[in-house]
């Protein structure tokens, strides 16, 4: 038995830390005014265009950048606070990409939900961003089964047996609804439903994680096809997750059906036959917003599934982590020291190091790698959204960090992280990584504490 986690928050309240004003200028045509009797017609005034000051502007490629000798003596009183533990870090400047401090940035670390980091920058190397999965419904071979239809998995987890009115947890699901209307349209007397979930491979459960994580609902064990991420109170922050997430599925679409759901069972392999029905998920860039907000380690292990496909290699939690490895290896990630046992940075087994962490936000926050860009958009706000949303808020000990920093966040019991870019007090981009281990009851307060030392460091002696 591992010991218990710190409960991760997976609900989102949506703020702004820096508020992005949008300049609409109002183009007004002519109006013609011509009198009754055909007199010649006047051009009204064009009015004056809107104007504003923009709220977010680009920061100067100038700024004075900060020296080592500075950050260090700037980061030293946070540093000595007791309950970071053991911490480790690295800090980067985004434009050069030069290494600008450093503590143990080579030590493997338990890195915590931090891991998501790269598997959103794989997904976004490998995947289209408008990718989709499509989740099918086929007709068994009806001289040998007939009435048999077996929902297909594909790797969606967002499906969702809530009605078509009804909100879900994830924004853009499919819905069985859709699939049962599609598969009464067919014409096909249903008299049973299977599921197939030979997609996904090897244990459904990884290397140190929990079974208690599933009724504290972190995770549910990961197949091929589920509703609303396995939670079985779809709209619920913190609803446990199921055991048999696959065929509450294929349960839900045969209620949809008029099936008895008792009678659900799980297809012997690969389903074959005629489709008689389909729905997609949202796209990529959605799911990946999903996933890091909040923190989805379900969303994550299935994305982590869609690299390996992309890799051609198994569809399995090994598969996943050699998919998302190599991809960032490929492209200058120093990834010696990573052993990772999962996608989403669950495991009590998994070490990562600052230094292969900042490696990835460094590529999105650079000139030189366009595609990584929008992981920077995925990390939460500090005091304004995701699990960043309720830490930052305190002015004094937050020195203004809300809004400037963004992070994504890692907690497990004596586990702190975050990774993430800021700017600092003169204008410079900042990337930076701490991972905190055997940290004290306060850690999570001394993690933040450090992180927003970076927002008011000039740092340039």
């Amino acid at each position: 038995m591992h010991p218990q986690r710190w409960r991760r928050a997976t609900h989102l309240l949506v703020g702004l830390g820096v508020l992005a004003v949008v300049v609409i200028a109002v183009a007004a045509a002519a109006i013609f005014v011509g009198d009754r009797h055909g007199g010649d017609a006047q051009a009204a005034p064009r009015p004056a265009p809107a104007a504003a000051n923009p709220g977010v502007v680009p920061v100067a490629d100038d700024s004075e950048m900060p020296t080592g000798r500075g950050l260090a003596a700037t980061l030293a009183p946070p540093l000595a606070d007791p309950n970071l533990g053991l911490l480790t870090g690295r800090i980067t400047d985004a434009l050069t990409g030069d290494q600008l401090w450093q503590q143990g940035d080579d030590l493997p670390m338990q890195p915590a939900s931090t891991n998501k980091v790269l598997t959103a920058g794989a997904a976004l190397l490998t995947l289209d961003r408008d990718a989709r999965i499509t989740t099918r419904v086929v007709a068994a071979d009806q001289t040998r089964a007939p009435g048999l239809v077996v929902l297909v998995g594909a790797g969606d987890p967002t499906l969702s047996a809530a009605p078509p009115e009804q909100d879900t947890w994830y924004r853009g699901a499919a819905r069985i609804s859709d699939l049962a209307d599609q598969v009464r349209r067919s014409g096909v007397d249903v008299t049973a439903v299977q599921v197939d979930t030979s997609l996904f491979t090897g244990p459904k459960m990884a290397p140190g994680w929990d079974p208690a994580d599933i009724d504290g609902g972190d995770i549910a064990p990961i197949e091929s096809v589920m509703l609303d991420g396995g939670r079985t109170q779809p709209t619920t922050v913190e609803s446990r997750r199921s055991l048999t997430p696959a065929l509450d599925a294929g349960r839900a679409l045969a209620a949809a059906l008029g099936v008895d759901p008792a009678t659900v069972t799980t297809a012997p392999g690969p389903a074959t036959g005629q489709e008689l029905a389909s729905v997609q998920s949202a796209a990529l860039i959605e799911r990946l917003r999903q996933m890091m907000v909040t923190s989805d380690n379900v969303m994550a292990e299935s994305i982590g599934r869609e690299v390996a496909a992309q890799q051609r290699r198994p569809l399995s939690f090994s598969g996943a982590v050699d998919a998302i490895t190599g991809t960032l290896k490929a492209e200058g990630v120093d990834v010696d020291g990573a052993r990772l046992v999962d996608s989403s940075g669950l495991s009590v087994d998994n070490r990562l190091t600052a230094t292969t962490l900042d490696e990835v936000v460094g590529l999105a926050a650079g000139p030189d790698h366009r595609e990584l860009r929008p992981l920077l958009d995925l990390l939460p706000i500090a005091g304004g959204s995701g699990t960043l949303s309720d830490r930052f808020l305190d002015p004094v000990a937050s020195q203004g960090a809300a809004g400037w920093l963004r992070a994504k966040t890692g907690s497990l019991t004596g586990t702190n992280a975050l990774a993430g870019v800021v700017t600092d007090r003169s204008g410079r981009v900042l990337t930076f990584s701490f991972l905190s281990n055997n940290a004290g009851p306060t850690g999570r307060l001394a993690i933040d504490a450090l992180a927003a030392t970076l927002r008011t460091c000039g740092c340039v002696r």
